[in-house]
């Protein structure tokens, strides 16, 4: 049912973005100067069939290799391709014919539009729960983006799975997507509707750690969320009693990372040279390092900066050589804001 009726409900039912019924396929937030200069170099066409849910574009990705699951229109994908630069390259997978007839019909543009002698983007027909039925190397992307897609589909262990195959080590996943408090009912889970407005496939966020820990992302990081509102009344009565959060989360591929935030001492100073970051680096949401600053971090936090794209951006003050316990706020419980301008109950990684 999943891949069918996403679809229909993407290909058929919606004809722009403004047809959505809930705002779970939307993006609330303010993008950062330079995505927003980015977008604006995006067709018109490509923009008005874009369903996301959240930013993706992460920092310091210039010259980058990135694989989009569930491109959708392209407009990710664009906005991508001009921050990844004219060396790096964006691939998008999508299973929707509709909008990678969109996508595809505007290369040419975006290529003039960038500036580019010839373009760094490719669309490619297929579902991203069979990853490893198309043409895509293992181990050949820096980073794998997706924007309110997994979802949408049932085996979201095999993404997981997938996307941790296909990254380089030290690569990233940074998505968005929706996650709700509390399990969606089985009942719930066939209704066209919901699954469309990215509401019956969300994860219960506990079922998303397992599941992306199982895969080898050993310590998921928050970077962002926000509590969605339900405008129709019908949907909102048929999920009342769940909470529904649009979050941003990224997992890093990195051997060795430990179940729990551990103390070995260590901190970083941030140099600000990440080009939109140079005064307060965010490294998730419990980690937003002021340049110039000794900043104590545990050790999963130490090699996600160390041994990554980030590395040139900091300067590194200790090692592992000596142990003292687990970083104290370190803990489980619901991980996103319960309302709009909260900073979250709960901390994610270590404090």
């Amino acid at each position: 049912m999943n891949l069918e009726n996403s679809r229909e409900y993407y290909g058929k039912v919606l004809s722009e973005s403004a047809d959505l019924r809930t705002d779970a396929c939307t993006t609330a937030e303010r993008p950062p100067l330079a995505v927003i200069k980015a977008l604006a170099n995006v067709h018109a066409d490509v923009k008005a069939r874009y369903y996301g849910c959240g930013l993706i574009a992460p920092s310091a990705i210039a010259g980058a290799r990135i694989l989009d699951l569930g491109s959708g229109s392209g407009q990710d994908a664009y906005i991508l391709a001009q921050l990844v630069g004219e060396h790096g390259e964006v691939v998008g997978v999508d299973a929707t014919p509709e909008q990678l007839a969109i996508a595809n019909a505007h290369l040419e543009w975006h290529r003039e539009t960038f500036g580019y002698a010839k373009s760094n983007v490719r669309f490619v027909e297929g579902d991203i729960e069979k990853l490893d039925e198309l043409d895509l190397e293992p181990g050949s992307f820096d980073i794998i983006v997706s924007n309110c897609v997994i979802n949408l589909v049932g085996d979201k262990a095999k993404v997981f799975a997938d996307a941790h195959r296909l990254l380089k080590p030290g690569g990233e996943m940074y998505f968005s997507d929706v996650y709700s408090s509390r399990r969606v009912p089985q009942h719930l889970l066939t209704d066209p509707v919901l699954h469309g407005e990215c509401l019956s496939g969300a994860l219960y966020w506990g079922d998303f750690l397992k599941l992306s820990k199982a895969a080898g992302f050993t310590d998921p990081r928050l970077v962002k969320d926000r509590p969605l509102g339900i405008g129709d009344p019908r949907i909102a009565d048929m999920l009342d009693g769940i909470d529904f959060f649009s979050a941003t989360y990224r997992l890093f591929k990195l051997d060795d990372l430990e179940p729990e935030c551990e103390d070995y001492g260590q901190a970083v100073v941030y140099l600000g040279t990440v080009e939109g970051e140079e005064r307060v680096f965010t490294l998730d949401k419990h980690h937003l390092i002021e340049r110039g600053r000794i900043f104590p971090i545990c050790g999963n936090s130490w090699k996600m900066l160390s041994d990554t794209r980030f590395a040139e951006h900091f300067q590194f003050i200790g090692d592992f050589s000596t142990h003292y316990g687990v970083f104290a706020g370190c803990g489980g419980g619901l991980p996103f804001a319960q309302a709009a301008g909260e900073d979250g109950l709960v901390a994610a990684g270590c404090c």
